[in-house]
């Protein structure tokens, strides 16, 4: 089992390899965004993280983050919380405009992960 926190939260535990876009919606109740329902296309799901960056990433999260120009931020919905992590929920329900958080993701990583070194 890992330990998320998000920052302003309360530290939760987390069932080993769910998706930390899930992790924080569902078990830390914070409203994070996933508009496009956690495929890696908006960006929306976006974190900072304090402690515990993966060392790994997906294709498609690099991809996405390097065509939009992001740096020092990870999208939620790539990462799978295998370990203890620490991060800041970036884009939120709250305050966005949005009438609501976005579709749902899978419990899967979407598209299909294919890891890559950070």
């Amino acid at each position: 089992m890992a330990q998320l926190t998000v920052e302003g939260f309360a530290t939760v535990v987390v069932d080993p390899d769910k998706r930390l876009v899930l992790a924080i919606e569902q078990d830390a109740h914070v409203d994070v965004l996933h508009a496009c329902g956690g495929n890696a296309r908006c960006t929306t799901c976006r974190v900072e993280f304090i402690e515990g960056e993966p060392d790994r990433m997906t294709v498609a999260e690099q991809q996405v983050l390097a065509a939009r120009g992001l740096t020092g931020v990870r999208l939620s919905c790539q990462i799978l919380c295998d370990h203890d992590m620490t991060v800041r929920a970036i884009s939120r329900l709250e305050g966005s405009g949005r009438p609501d958080p976005g579709p749902t993701p899978a419990s899967e990583i979407t598209p299909p992960a294919v890891w890559i070194s950070k």
